[in-house]
Order: structure tokens, then sequence, then C-alpha cells
């Protein structure tokens, strides 16, 4: 029987105490179901159409949340903006009242995707459709949500160990390289998790703030090897991703942090976004900006296998986007990585007297280096930044495959089957 015939729907809900704003759900969902605003994360029950996409990119299960509803009351957009916590089950007597009959409560039934056409009568390029939703099979076990807002333990306290900057004083963007020490307190990471710091006091309407998601910029043994520690690379944010002024409550937090400072943080969070650790395989990392923090992680962790002598790495390749050198994060370690060991290409925005130039650009000048990878299936791909670069970057994988001779329609389904392309944009 038909949900819409029966005036019953399964209405898909997001948790507001578990969430962590990291926009993995609304960057996936293909029909635009999932929006959000300073507050809550929420879905459309008119758009929303059971296609699961969003299910397990998901790294705190609050995206996970069900409640059977008369399709006339389903709780609207505005309702869910308002909410701390999610409403509870509708009793049978309740639904009874409303005239939902016992037998009526409906099937979760995933839906195909419809997605639209585009202008040409071309079917609209969608990048999202290629995101892996499985890590790489050779992976590492992560731990995941051992702190969080319904774990037994509430957060875990932090002491700040380290704070420096690492863009040139005098440039529009403040990046800080933050290292976080958890003493004896369990906290394991892998390269591609994040964690959630809280900040302290309360927002304009008196609620405590929610935690903000931030990517480890460290390797699984620590930013310093032996340690129980891990590291951040935080920008402030002055403006929106619209451009219009706004000072990030936990961003500008985070850069003014004194050593000896102490930290609220929840986590760690992400099963899918981790690097392969089989000999021989290949990564190849794009990212702008602060994207780059798990690269860094990946990148150092490779470093010290390498340097132990005990493990044979396959081809790295970075390609990393700024407006400018001055603004990149740790350009200058960068240039000190041997040219052996990792092929680095940059791509500057807003170089004066330079044409812009962007990740996907520097991609398509390496086409020759990046189709054998995509053919290749040791070869993993991760895509971290802004959510405008990823469908570029994506395109720009379709563009090299099929100049190859490839099949990217065979290429691109068997990266997501085998967790080789993993997007994580915000």
């Amino acid at each position: 029987m038909d949900m819409a015939d029966t005036g019953v729907i399964k209405q898909h809900l997001i948790d507001p105490e578990i969430c962590i704003r990291c926009n993995t759900c609304e960057a996936t969902c293909p029909v635009g179901a999932i929006t959000h605003d300073a507050r809550n994360y929420v879905v459309d029950a008119d758009k929303c159409n059971f296609c699961m996409a969003c299910i397990p990119p998901c790294p705190t299960g609050s995206i996970d949340n069900w409640r059977t509803m008369p399709r006339a009351r389903a709780y609207s957009v505005a309702e869910q903006f308002t909410w701390d916590v999610l409403p509870p089950e509708l009793s049978a007597d309740e639904l009874a009242e409303a005239g939902v009959a016992a037998d009526a409560t409906p099937a979760l039934e995933p839906a195909p995707v419809s997605l639209p056409a585009a202008a040409s009568g071309e079917e609209a390029f969608h990048s999202a459709q290629y995101n892996a939703t499985v890590p790489p099979w050779s992976a590492a076990h992560p731990y995941t949500n051992l702190y969080g807002p319904k774990a037994a333990e509430k957060s875990v306290t932090a002491t700040v160990v380290g704070n420096v900057r690492v863009t040139e004083v005098g440039t529009e963007y403040d990046t800080h390289h933050i290292v976080l020490d958890f003493g004896a307190m369990p906290f394991p990471v892998l390269e591609g998790q994040s964690i959630g710091i809280v900040p302290p006091g309360v927002d304009a309407n008196g609620r405590p703030h929610h935690a903000r998601q931030y990517s480890v910029a460290s390797p699984r043994n620590g930013e310093r090897p032996g340690y129980n520690n891990v590291s951040l690379t935080i920008k402030r944010v002055l403006e929106d991703h619209q451009g219009r002024p706004v000072r990030g409550v936990a961003s500008n937090y985070m850069c003014d942090l004194q050593v000896g400072d102490k930290v609220q943080v929840i986590g760690p969070f992400g099963t899918t976004f981790l690097m392969p650790n089989h000999p021989k395989s290949h990564i190849v990392m794009i990212c702008t900006g602060t994207g780059s923090a798990p690269m860094r992680a990946m990148t150092e962790w490779r470093r010290r296998l390498r340097k132990s002598g005990k493990f044979e790495g396959g081809k790295l390749m970075l390609f990393f986007g700024a407006r400018t050198k001055e603004e990149l994060p740790y350009f200058g370690p960068l240039q000190n990585l041997p040219k052996d060991f990792i092929d680095i290409h940059f791509a500057f925005s807003r170089t004066p007297g330079q044409p812009k130039r962007y990740v996907q650009d520097a991609m398509r000048d390496a086409a020759a280096d990046l189709a054998p990878l995509l053919a290749d299936p040791n070869a993993y791909f991760y895509v971290c930044g802004l959510k405008a670069m990823e469908e570029g970057v994506v395109l720009a994988l379709r563009d090299i495959a099929r100049n190859a001779g490839l099949d990217w329609d065979a290429v691109g389904a068997a990266m997501k089957q085998h967790g080789r392309l993993h997007l994580e944009t915000y």
C-alpha cells in the first residue's frame, strides 16, 4: 500500500541532541530535503523520498530517526527548527485518535532517486552520487562516539599544549595549528576522523552552544608520537559561506586559547573517510584551506611509516588550493617534504597579476598521472574543503577518465562501491 494513499508517513527526523552540524546530510541529499539554520538540521517531509542516501555518511547516527505520523500532522520545517530534543513517538492511542489504523504503519522502502535533467537534455551532474559510504578495505577499525551527548561520558577534558599560527601574519585569514592532550583519558583517533569542540557559554537564546566539528590533523599515534594528543587546523570564521560578516563562536574561541587552557571535547566521529593501510596503496588528496587537516594526518602517518622502513607505500599526490600562498596553511613545511615522497600541486586563485587557478585546474594539468590511478584498484581519492569545490573536482576526474579512454560510469561506480572516492565538503 502506498504511504500517500494511507495518509500515514514514516517521517524522517534528525536528533538535535546528537547532531554535530557537520553538513554531511544536507550535502549528500539528492533531492534537497535537508536544510538548516543556526540551530538545527531538519528534513522537509514534503521533499524526502526515503532514498536513504544521507544515512551512511552521518558520523553520529543522529540522522537515523523516524516517526510514524498522519501526513496531515507531519512536523513542519519551522517546527523542527525550534527543537532541542526529538518529540516522543505517538502512542497507539494517539495514532488511533488521528484516524490511523493499527495495520497502517508504513514500511521504510527506499525510493529511487530521481535527479533533474540538465537544460541540454543530458542528466544533471551530481557529484555526491559518487561519494563512497564505506571505508577502504584495509582501513583500521575506527572508534566513534566514545564521548558525546548520549555517551556514558558526556565529554572529555583536554588540555591545550600548543597553539601556533600557520598562515602568514597580516593576511585576512588567520589559521592556527592547535594541539590538545587528553592525559590519561582514552581518545583513539584515525587519520580522517574528526572531533567535536564544545564552546563554553550560551547562545543568544540562552541555550548551551552546540559542538563544532573539526577534522584531526595528526596521525593515529599523536601529534607527538607516542603521546595521547591530537592536533587541529582551525581558521577564524569571519564570514559565512555567502560572504556575510559573522564571528564564529568556536573558531575564535579555539584560536584565542593559551597553553594550559582546558577544552571540552566529544567524539571521535567518522567511519568512512579513512586511509588505506595495505602496502603499495596510492593516495590522492585534494583540498582547500583547513580541508588540509585530514590530508596532513595521512601524509604524516605515511612519512612516519616510511621513516621506520617497515612499510612500502605507493604514490602520494596532493592538490592544495588557497587564495594566495600566504593564506595556505603549512606552506613552509610542505616545501620541505621529499619530492620522491609526495607529488604536490598548488593552485592559487588570487595571486596578483596571475590568472585564477583552482585545484581542478591543477588536476587537469596532471591528467597523465591521475588517469592510471583512477583505473588502479589500489588508488584512493580524498576531497576535503568548501562545498563549492566538490563538483568541479569530480567533473575533472570524470573528464580525465574519459580523455584516457576509460568508462567513467563504470569507474565512478566502482570507486564508490570499493571506498575509493571520499568527499567531505561543507
